[in-house]
Formats: structure tokens, sequence, C-alpha cells
């Protein structure tokens, strides 16, 4: 019999006489790496250390850092989780359980509300399977046997899954103690690896994401292998509390989201300002860059969305009326309407590219149970642009784009990583359509000299693409940036241009925006600043503080002569004591207090505050002008 040979990583081979898991093959490596792994890819396949390897293989040992390994770690904790809600609440039925991103859930079906101290006797509870070391002990059923076992245990939810598969599959399950769960795993080998955990909140959940279905309790938690580390993730979560876009925006009374309108914000005067200095800034960037600006109505009928497949395959996102007996529906995306004005005129191949940009309104259906804020709503603006283009133009683009995205988020001081995502299996198009627009925009990043991740089969179906993925001042990312290349439509919508040949082509479209939701990137920007808007951005830049009232009429002339400069600037005239008007004005966040009295009315000057600096002393009013003004300018 041949010997099972096992490629690892380093191109090293390891062979074997019969089959073998990689445990085993950790433990042949060395002791110490056998202690840290917690899980492995087989061929790329995600295992657990105790799965049968009986053919030669690629093997990659996951430690908990690595891609994979945290998704083992963090899965088992959501059993052991499950395990300890059935050990407390023993009539509860269990939905699903997986690991997440930065920890993992598990829905549960119970009478019993779970409170803050129901997750503290959870948690101990925990604590005691983990030091029991309970083995994870795989094994399989039949379909009908798997449904029959769920059906004696009461697991209405587990039978239902199962019942969804396949009618020759076999079901998987894991054994730790006398507990058992339907799971296709993998998992770690037993439970006493998972001892740094925390249990974090309680939340609703429909069953299967459906609002039709019944509202379950979803425990969140998270776990480490160390427990620095998860102090130190439990201080980014206190520190991101902190920084709660919706706590801040009813603080600094920039935004509210009614009963009236669930999903759909309330921009209030401040919000509104913000918004607007976004836009402006969004604006003056695109002319610069030789883009011109179109609007596209919010409705528009069915034939539309027919045409770009919205109606066939989004329409349940989407909010539709009828208008003269005729169905339209309220736009979800501004590409078909960009696509329509772009077909308004006869074109040649002399006006590409056309970077055509639009600022646009979109409504889309979202359950109620998944909003959040401002990063997830039913109404929100895009900052879209399209570009018609030759395909020789493709990498010269691309690059333009990527530099003009850099350019908005350095202005806003953010680091950054780039994704290129390829052709998906159920992509359309040709072959050779793909294989030079992924070489055109494989080619753009290298040249820019830009690093970027390659994730390989995530393109759209209709095109690859670019993402850009923003970290912020407490280390999260977020995906808001993005450059589409797509050829399909063009060819839905008969998009044509005159070439030099004098026939007729389809130009290549690129899809790209920066912002992506001008709404979120709001919620983004006031949690990474965590309220502190640099003064350019600040909805207020200056306030005027009076000592007492009789100086309230030097106070307005300060504030006439700073508004004729273009300053965002309060006069806050009451009657209070300076100090308190001071604490005020900190809370709300204000880059600038300038304090006036006699001394300050006499000499025509302000004591100038600064939100960063504290007192920096009395200048002359033109002097905090010009100041000022220069750092809103530059943008600083």
């Amino acid at each position: 019999m041949d010997k099972i040979k096992i490629s690892l990583p380093d191109e090293s081979i390891k062979e074997y006489e019969e089959k073998v898991t990689p445990m085993q093959v950790a433990k042949d490596i060395s002791e110490g790496l056998a202690r840290v792994v917690t899980g492995a890819k087989v061929n790329d396949e995600l295992v657990g250390l105790d799965e049968e390897i009986d053919s030669d293989a690629d093997l990659t040992l996951l430690k908990f850092n690595d891609d994979g390994g945290e998704e083992v770690f963090r899965h088992t904790s959501s059993h052991i989780l499950a395990n300890a809600v059935k050990r407390l609440f023993p009539d509860t039925k269990l939905a699903i359980g997986p690991a997440i991103k930065d920890g993992f859930y598990y829905d549960f079906d119970t009478e019993h509300r779970f409170s803050e101290d129901d997750l503290e006797k959870i948690e101990k509870e925990m604590k005691k399977i983990v030091k029991e070391d309970l083995s994870m002990e795989k094994f399989v059923l039949p379909r009908d046997k798997a449904i029959e076992y769920l059906k004696e245990q009461g697991e209405d939810y587990k039978v239902e899954l199962v019942e969804d598969l396949p009618e020759d599959e076999e079901i998987s399950f894991y054994k730790q103690g006398d507990f058992i769960d339907l799971c296709r795993g993998p998992h770690l080998p037993s439970t006493k690896k998972v001892k740094a955990f925390k249990l974090l909140n309680v939340a609703g959940a429909y069953w299967r994401g459906d609002e039709n279905r019944k509202m379950l309790q979803r425990i969140y938690g998270t776990s480490f292998e160390k427990k620095k580390d998860l102090d130190a993730y439990i201080e980014r979560m206190e520190e991101a509390k902190k920084r709660d876009h919706r706590k801040l925006g009813k603080e600094l009374g920039l935004f509210t989201i009614l009963e009236e309108g669930p999903g759909f914000p309330f921009f209030l005067p401040k919000g509104t300002e913000l918004k607007n200095t976004l836009l402006d800034f969004w604006r003056d960037l695109h002319k610069k860059k030789d883009y011109v600006e179109i609007e596209t109505p919010l409705i528009l009928n069915r034939k539309l969305w027919e045409t770009s497949g919205h109606w066939n395959h989004y329409r349940e996102n989407m909010y539709t009326v009828k208008i003269d007996e005729e169905d339209y529906a309220i736009k979800p995306m501004n590409c078909p309407g960009g696509m329509l004005v772009y077909k308004n005129e006869l074109h040649s191949y002399r006006d590409f590219p056309m970077r055509v940009a639009e600022i646009g309104r979109v409504h889309r259906h979202e359950l109620s149970g998944v909003l959040h804020g401002l990063m997830r709503v039913r109404a929100f603006t895009q900052d879209d642009a399209h570009i018609f283009m030759l395909p020789e133009q493709i990498k010269d683009e691309i690059k333009n784009v990527v530099n003009k995205i850099d350019e908005i988020y350095t202005t806003f001081d953010f680091k950054y990583n780039i994704e290129l995502s390829t052709r998906p299996e159920n992509s359309m198009g040709a072959e050779e359509d793909w294989d030079m627009a992924e070489t055109a925009l494989r080619e753009a990043l290298e040249e820019l000299g830009v690093d970027y991740i390659l994730n390989e089969g995530d393109g759209a179906f209709y095109g690859p693409k670019i993402d850009f993925h923003l970290e912020d001042a407490i280390g999260r990312t977020w995906q808001c940036g993005t450059i589409q290349l797509d050829f399909q439509l063009p060819q839905r919508f008969d998009l044509s241009y005159i070439g030099d040949d004098g026939d007729k082509h389809k130009p290549i479209v690129i899809h790209t925006a920066a912002f992506g939701s001008i709404e979120r990137f709001i919620g983004i920007l006031i949690e990474h600043y965590a309220g502190k808007f640099p003064t350019w951005l600040a909805p207020v830049q200056a306030t005027i503080l009076p000592i007492s009232d009789k100086f309230n009429d030097y106070a307005r002339e300060v504030k006439k002569e700073l508004r004729k400069n273009g300053i965002k600037v309060e006069l806050d005239d009451r009657s209070e004591k300076i100090g308190y008007k001071i604490r005020e004005a900190q809370l709300q966040q204000i880059p600038y207090m300038l304090v006036v009295g006699e001394k300050e009315a006499s000499e025509e000057k302000v004591s100038v505050r600064s939100r960063k600096d504290g007192d920096t002393g009395a200048m002359k009013v033109n002097e905090f002008i010009e100041k000022i003004v220069k750092e809103i300018k530059e943008k600083k």
C-alpha cells in the first residue's frame, strides 16, 4: 500500500503508513505546535483536528489568529453556550449558533426572558463545562434517523433545518458529555481550551431572518485564547460604546429616528450642516476631476426595473407603487437611471471617458430587526459615479478612481486596505472580457504601487471589482468605497457609441462610490472622531461666549464678522455664568470657544479657548478669522 503524503505550507512532505489526523501531524512536528493549533485546512477545506485524512492531501495547521482558526475556536464556544443554557433552562429549544466576526452567538426559543443576571449564571455554567474537559465527538446519522432523533428531543428548529437538506445527505452531530447538537462543525477536540470568554448581550432575531417567523432570543458572546486579549477586546468595546453614533448623534443634535419612520433618519440642523459639508467636499473634488453631475428620478416604471434585472431579482427589497394603473418602483439604486441619461443622446468614441456623477436618494426595504442607527437604514444617499469608456481606457480610469478615493479617505485620516475580487462561478459575459478586465484592474493597482488582497471568485456577477475597507480610530474596519467593472448593464440597456471605424460598439462602465452611503459614512465619522469633528467638518466651528449681557452687542458684531468670512458660528447669549457656557460648548465638541468681556470689547479682541489645546490667549478678531479660515481651507 502506498504511503499517504501530507504536503505542508513550507513545501515539506510527511508520509504515513495509514490514515492520520491533523493533530497527529502537529504532534509529529512539535508538542508546542500541538498545544496551540485550533483547527486545520485539508485541501483548503476547514476541518477539526480529529478529522481523518486517508489520502494524499495539502495540510495547513491553524492557530487561533490564522484565517479559520478563530472560527473553529468560537464555533466551539457557541456550543458551550448552548450546553450551559440547556442545563439551566432545560425546556429551551435550540436554533443556530455560528461563529461570527469577533465572536459568536446562539439563538434560543424559550418562554424565559434572558436578563443580565442570567448572562452571569450562564457564564458560570460555561466555566464548569470548560473545566469538565468534555470531548467534542462527531457522529453522523442518515437524514431520516436524524429527523426522528431531533423530533424525539423536541428540537423543532433543527428538524426544519434537516428537512431542507437532500434525502441522501448524511447529517452530522457533535456530542460533548450528555449534550448533543446538530452541527456540521468543525470544532476543537474538547471544551477545555475555551477559557477566556464573555457573554455580551441579548437581542431579538427572527427565525431564519424572516419577520413573519417567530422572534427568538439571541445571546452574543466572544472568546479568546488568552485573558489579556479578551480584556483588550472588552476595553475596545467600552470605547465603542462611548463612541456609539446613536448616542452621540442625539447628544450633539445631529439626527434622530422617530417611531413614525423606522429606518428613515431625520437630519436636524447641525446634522444637515454636516451632511452638506460632506456633499460640498464631494462635489468640489469631482468637478476638479472632470465629472459632470446629473440627477435621476426617485420613481421609475416597472419596465426599467425589468430591463435592469431588479424587478425579478431584487423586488423584495424594493418599495413599489401604482401610478395610473401601472407598476412603478422607488429606486433602490441609481445605476439604471444613469444608463438612461447616457442613452438620451448619441455618443462617439471621442466623448470617452465620460465621467458622470450623481448624489442619489435610494430606498431599500430592510427588515426591522437589522436596522441600526445610520449604519443600516431604509432611505439613504449614495455618492454614485459611472464612467463610460473604451476598453483601452480601463486601466487609466481605474488608477484615477483609486487616487480619488485615496484623496477622500486620507482627508478624514482613515487608513484602508484594498481587495480585488475576481470572476465568480455565476458570472455573465464572455471569458475574454473578464480576462481583459481583471488584467486591467490588477495592472492598475500594481502600477500605483498599492498593496491589495486577491479575493478569488468574489466579484459581482457582472464584472470584477475593487473594494476599499477603511479602518477607524479604534481599529474597526468598514467596507465603503468600491470600483466595479460592468459589461452587463450596457448590454441590457443596449448602450452604444460610434467607434473610429464608423460602427456601433458597447461601452464599458465603471460603477464607483467613495462614501457608499452618506448616512452610514456620517455614522462612521461620528464614531471615528468620537463626535470631535475637525474644524472644517464641524457643524458649529466656533461659539461666542459673552461674560455678561452687557457684552452681547460686541459679541453680535464678532459673530457678524465671522459669518461674513464663511465661518459657522453661534452666539450663546444666555444669562448664565461663563463657566457653565464653556462646559456646555465642550460637551457639544465645538472646536473654538471665543470668550468676550470688557477687555476684549475695548481692544477688539477675543479670548480663544481651543477644544484641543485649552486657553490659547487673546487675539485680534481678524487674526482669529485668518487662523480658522486657513485651518478650514487646509482641512487639517
